[in-house]
């Protein structure tokens, strides 16, 4: 009886370590769409490559398995660029919603240095 119970708990614990990986690694793959969609984004704003800045967000984004969820121009003078993604999580975790990635990309801050 013991062990039975045992097995029983220690099949749970599995089961809750699996899932807890599962939405980690989600929510990695969130913010590492997040970054290049943003970089992408910025370096689209700057006139580095051509297009639209938030479409090759979109593009970026979809092409590394997230959803783009928001894309913003922050500041165009300096041509900052916020994004935010989603990934979708499957089973059992889909009821608690996407993980959600967030980045902002664009030039650094003047330092005053010369």
């Amino acid at each position: 009886m013991h062990a039975l119970t045992l097995t029983l708990v220690l099949g749970v614990l599995l089961l809750t370590v699996l899932l807890l990986a599962q939405a980690g690694i989600a929510t990695h793959r969130a913010g590492k769409a997040a970054d290049l969609a943003a970089l992408a984004a910025a370096d689209t704003a700057r006139g580095l490559v051509a297009g639209d800045a938030c479409g090759t967000a979109e593009r970026v984004a979809r092409d590394n398995g997230a959803r783009l969820e928001r894309c913003a121009l922050v500041e165009p003078e300096r041509v900052v660029v916020d994004v935010r993604t989603t990934v979708a999580l499957d089973g059992p975790l889909a009821r608690f919603g996407p993980a959600r990635g967030v980045s902002r990309a664009g030039p650094p801050e003047a330092t005053g240095a010369p």
